[in-house]
């Protein structure tokens, strides 16, 4: 016999559930509303709280829209919201564990480094001048901030070559995580020209369509800016660690 102890679930995660099994199965569809809280609690036979809680628990889930007045509806799928939830929990991970920052810096070495070879086998002359144009905004940058604007499109061109919609969107999220969260690590002295210096090798390999050299490139860039930037990140703890 089990020993396991019975759990008794909550009435709204009760709700949420069905509610849930609706959606997947295809009997709510994007743009539907769903019955009123009224018609929840009679057909489930629970109160409102329940029904509001599965609701804002959807809701949370970015499963269903929830407008004042209004019937919930079942939200139209679309990545960029998706990327904005992923993002807020990605942040607060970042801010509370520097392992997931660590292992946030490496899956960004390994998509890169395969963005950079896909494009050096696709890119197309428009995709080059665009990667050159990219580089030119860099090089005009009048400060810090727009440096770092520029800085990611041009990673961002990079894995738009490879005209695959979900690699261009882990591009700008992972970017964004990365230079938003420590986007003081940018502002070295010098570095903007180290970074130009690199950019410039990237897009030559690319458009040489020389695959191997692109890989080195990009990997080279990387380690290179991991570095620089471990280097700083170790000052600053320094400078922030109480005297003894």
């Amino acid at each position: 016999m089990s020993t396991q102890p019975i759990i008794r679930r909550k009435l709204a995660d009760e709700v949420r559930d069905r509610l849930m099994a609706q959606i997947r199965s295809g009997d709510l569809n994007p743009g539907d509303r769903l019955p009123s809280e009224r018609a929840l609690m009679e057909n489930y036979g629970v109160g409102r709280p329940a029904v509001r809680e599965a609701l804002q628990s959807l809701h949370a889930a970015g499963l269903i829209e929830i407008t004042h007045g209004e019937r919930a509806r079942v939200a139209v799928p679309n990545t960029h919201t998706m990327m904005d939830r992923i993002g807020e929990t990605m942040v607060h991970l970042l801010q509370t564990s520097p392992s997931t920052l660590a292992h946030l810096k490496e899956a960004r070495l390994l998509f890169e480094v395969g963005m950079a070879k896909t494009a050096a086998g696709k890119a197309t002359p428009d995709d080059i001048q665009s990667l050159e144009e990219c580089l030119e905004r860099q090089r005009r940058s009048a400060n810090a901030s727009e440096f770092v604007k520029n800085d990611m499109a041009f990673h961002n061109a990079i894995a738009a070559i490879s005209g695959n919609s979900v690699c261009t969107m882990l591009s700008q999220a992972m970017l964004d995580w990365l230079f938003h969260f420590r986007r003081e690590l940018l502002r070295m002295p010098g570095g903007e020209l180290i970074t130009i210096s690199e950019h410039e090798q990237l897009v030559k390999a690319i458009a040489a369509h020389d695959v191997a050299e692109a890989e080195k490139a990009m990997m080279e860039h990387l380690m290179r800016s991991s570095e620089r930037y471990k280097i700083l990140e170790d000052a600053m703890q320094d400078r922030s660690a109480p005297a003894e």
